[in-house]
């Protein structure tokens, strides 16, 4: 987790440990992670995060470890991640990465510039079983994590006891009353019917987002499809929708929903996203 990672770096230096840190500012082509992937090495011989692991995180390693030595205050370094070539790794991913190694100084805690982290927001309209089992983990890669539902047993800290928001709405109908959508918003419904779905649904094709997805049946999704066409909405603007929500992993479980509905949300996060 990015912000976890942070918060690592700047507890260690706050305790007097200098430290380097790695962070990818640049790829080509595949790669094991991609651009703002951080790690850390301490003084105190702690290790958290990764660059992606094999020849390319042994070598952005030994470079951290060296640059801890030296103090050497940052330096870009590039990678070519192929089997041939000028300085090729012996990797097969057939890509390119830059890594930016940075030094920080224990004695002065104050000069450590944090990485941008892009926050991403899951508004989760239902607070049922699917809701339950996603928010955590959507929250542990990252997502900051909404419940709203119209039901006080649902929209409960009780249910939510980690989650960022927890919104006891008084109807669908009025679901954003009390939230800012944004282009990093990302709409998962799961509400409790199909009436709920709808509002939710109707609503959020007209507010800035990154993700809509719903969940529900092929025949329920052709049926709200079908309103929304009736209530004028463009034929481009419905095929963004991700319904049936979540990746074709044949899940049936509220836990196995959560898990193929965050994999699809990851994957439009990352720019992979299927819908045109």
């Amino acid at each position: 987790m990015e912000k976890e990672l942070i918060n690592n770096a700047r507890d260690l230096l706050a305790g007097g440990h200098d430290i380097v840190t790695a962070r990818i500012v640049r790829t080509t082509g595949s790669s094991p992670r991609h651009r703002d992937a951080y790690m850390i090495i301490s003084s105190d011989g702690s290790r958290f995060g990764t660059v992606g692991g094999g020849i390319l995180e042994v070598k952005t390693e030994e470079i951290c470890r060296r640059t801890l030595e030296d103090r050497t205050v940052s330096h870009k370094y590039h990678f070519n991640l192929n089997t041939e070539g000028k300085d090729a790794l012996g990797m097969a991913c057939g890509g390119e990465a830059d890594i930016l190694i940075e030094f920080w100084d224990g004695a002065h805690p104050e000069n450590y510039i944090a990485p941008p982290v892009l926050e991403c927001t899951a508004f989760i309209f239902g607070g049922g079983h699917v809701s339950q089992a996603l928010e955590p983990v959507l929250r542990s890669v990252d997502f900051r994590t909404v419940i709203l539902d119209d039901r006080a047993e649902f929209a409960s800290r009780e249910l939510f006891p980690a989650a960022d928001e927890v919104i006891r709405i008084d109807s669908y109908e009025n679901a954003f009353t009390d939230i800012s959508a944004d282009n990093e918003s990302y709409i998962v419904i799961v509400t409790h019917g199909h009436r709920g779905d709808y509002s939710v649904l109707r609503r959020a094709v007209d507010l800035p987002h990154a993700y809509i997805g719903m969940i529900g049946s092929r025949r329920k999704t052709a049926v709200l499809f079908d309103r929304l066409r009736e209530d004028g909405i463009p034929e481009d603007v419905i095929n963004k929708i991700y319904a049936p929500v979540g990746e074709k992993i044949f899940a049936e479980t509220p836990a196995e929903i959560a898990v193929s509905i965050a994999a699809e949300m990851i994957k439009v996060r990352s720019g992979h996203g299927t819908r045109q």
